[in-house]
């Protein structure tokens, strides 16, 4: 197993075509820092530029948390950013007079990861350990987890570009409810309401990540797989199915001339389990990323 980097408050461990990154201040059950976000988008640009790894699961250290949200340490001035800033804790960003929400940088972060990423969520996760699990693709949990979405209980609201990301999950009329309460709810809520895939006995929760992320791993072209991550996300918020089909329509003229489609067929035909060789780092087809071009019109033969 290797660390490719010590970090304070998260662990990054890559074994085998998987990256685990694990939250980790277990003293304070996983709670969210600065110091916290700015690694975990630090681990998430370390995943995208690393071609062995296929899939990213993302837990919390210990069984009582994942993350039981922000750290509430500085009192009633944990969410007044104008007098955190004054003492260096805070500051505004350079280009506007909008404090950035830190939690946002974080889903935004994972939204654009290049690899499929699984939420193990082992314990109690509220406040933004629950937003961010939004942008992650697969959420399983720990029949001990909680959730919930607290905001309104705590006089601010729901933050983490989570106003995008949960009405596309789970519906609109069940986002409001969990919302506008406030209050925390079991795992098994969470999976009737479509915000987690599965429960699991917390002893069994990283065996069946690990799982989910090696037949992933084992199975699938990595060029393919981060084309259709982007594809599916970015297409929730497409306003006619004719976008999702420029879209398709050059991936599918794009990747079919490739070695990569070339050994799907032949280890198919053959009863041989696929060896892939493109990579992400230098095989992405060159309309990737079309979403920087708001007037993408793929033309058929452009590769």
């Amino acid at each position: 197993m290797a660390r490719p980097k010590e970090f304070k408050e998260i662990i990054l461990d890559i074994e085998d075509g998987i990256a685990t990154l694990t939250l980790h201040r277990p003293e304070k059950m996983n709670a969210f820092t600065g110091t916290m976000m700015h690694e975990m988008i630090e681990a998430f640009d370390i995943t995208d530029a690393d071609d062995s790894v296929r899939a990213v699961i993302v837990t919390g250290s210990g069984d009582r948390a994942f993350c039981a949200g922000a750290d509430l340490s500085a009192g009633a001035e944990t969410f007044d950013y104008d007098e955190r800033a004054k003492s260096g804790e805070a500051g505004r960003t350079e280009s506007t007079d909008i404090q950035r929400d830190g939690g946002g940088r974080v889903t935004l972060r994972i939204f654009d990861s290049l690899k499929p990423v699984i939420g193990a969520i082992n314990g109690a996760a509220v406040g933004i350990g629950v937003t961010m699990q939004l942008p992650m693709d697969i959420r399983i949990a720990a029949d001990t987890a909680r959730f919930g979405f607290v905001f309104n209980r705590r006089g601010i609201n729901p933050e983490a570009a989570s106003s995008w990301f949960l009405p596309r999950l789970v519906g609109i009329s069940q986002a409001l409810e969990w919302c506008y309460s406030g209050r925390v709810f079991p795992a098994q809520e969470a999976m009737e309401g479509g915000l987690v895939r599965s429960i699991h006995p917390q002893a069994d929760l990283m065996d069946v990540a690990r799982g989910i992320a090696r037949e992933i791993a084992d199975n699938t072209a990595a060029v393919s797989t981060t084309l259709t991550r982007q594809m599916m996300w970015r297409m929730l918020g497409a306003s006619h199915p004719m976008e999702a089909h420029i879209v398709d329509s050059a991936a599918i003229y794009s990747r079919g001339k490739t070695a990569d489609a070339k050994e799907g067929v032949m280890s198919f035909l053959e009863k041989r389990k696929p060896v892939y060789p493109v990579k992400v780092s230098d095989g992405m087809p060159n309309f990737f990323p079309w979403w920087e071009e708001p007037e993408f019109k793929w033309i058929g033969g452009k590769d």
